[in-house]
């Protein structure tokens, strides 16, 4: 018979009969501070995850090399007459692009340590609901971090130089890796909703191509019909490759980078609260 006892009964409880817990023995709710360090900690346990299996950065680090040579080298010409003319607007489209297929990881991951029972064991620690979401979030900057260092450096090897500067470029640089992180968000809440890892590869896929080809990465907006002009103009993607791509060709902070950082901002709060709400229903 299992002993179950309250602050004020120390007899063992009848079978079948109501347990009575005092509020006073409940852990409390996490406060900010406490919610920091644990989303840190989780952090950490996802670096040294990605530590002790490096194939994880694989995309990453293949990726951008492999896609900036051959969109430059396939279309440079017929879009921008040669290599050298179509880096400029290649390479901030490859920055966004590779920002949002790297932030396919993070829902991914999440959905298959839920299947293998990680998070029942978090949910069962005093610690605060979004911390075993955004923990993994933090450690995926890593991530967004070596996918536009290795783009920039690869433009920068096939001869593209940014007008905007060192200070453009790491500006742009900071503006994809929060946008990679703020839409990682999407897929945080992709994986807590759907069945299966490979669910959540699938409709990742179906969210990412429409995103990242129907916008103004590859191809100049007035180049395509009127009536998909208008989407690629709001498409939160092509807004950050505009902010990036001024802040690299031409060092200016305009209306692009202020439109990307409060979309960034707008998904963060849509998603981050659906994905901590869907977790707690889910684990």
């Amino acid at each position: 018979m299992t002993t179950l006892t309250t602050p004020t009964d120390t007899r063992p409880a009848a079978a079948g009969a109501a347990v009575v817990v005092d509020p006073a023995t409940l852990p409390a709710r996490p406060g900010l501070r406490d919610t920091l360090t644990q989303t840190l900690a989780l952090a950490g346990r996802s670096l040294i995850t990605m530590r002790r299996n490096p194939e994880q950065l694989v995309d990453v680090a293949i990726q951008p090399l492999l896609f900036t040579a051959m969109f430059a080298y396939l279309f440079g010409g017929a879009i921008a007459g040669g290599v050298s003319s179509y880096l400029p607007t290649l390479i901030p489209g490859i920055l966004g692009q590779t920002a949002l297929t790297a932030c396919m990881a993070t829902g991914i991951s999440l959905r298959d340590d839920m299947d293998k029972g990680v998070f029942d064991r978090f949910r069962s620690l005093p610690i605060a609901r979004i911390a075993p979401l955004a923990g993994p979030a933090v450690a995926d900057l890593v991530r967004y971090a070596i996918a536009a260092t290795l783009t920039v450096l690869t433009g920068l090897a096939m001869g593209y130089r940014p007008g905007g500067g060192l200070p453009g470029v790491v500006g742009g640089w900071l503006v994809v890796v929060a946008a990679g992180w703020s839409l990682s968000w999407i897929f945080t809440w992709l994986g807590t909703v759907a069945r299966s890892a490979q669910s959540v590869q699938g409709i990742s896929m179906m969210v990412m191509f429409p995103l990242t080809f129907l916008s103004n990465a590859f191809v100049p907006v007035d180049t395509l019909p009127s009536w998909l002009q208008h989407f690629v103009t709001w498409n939160p993607v092509s807004l950050v490759i505009a902010a990036v791509r001024d802040l690299l060709n031409d060092g200016q902070v305009t209306w692009h980078v202020g439109a990307a950082l409060l979309g960034c901002l707008v998904v963060v709060a849509i998603f981050a609260p659906l994905s901590v709400r869907s977790y707690a229903r889910k684990v």
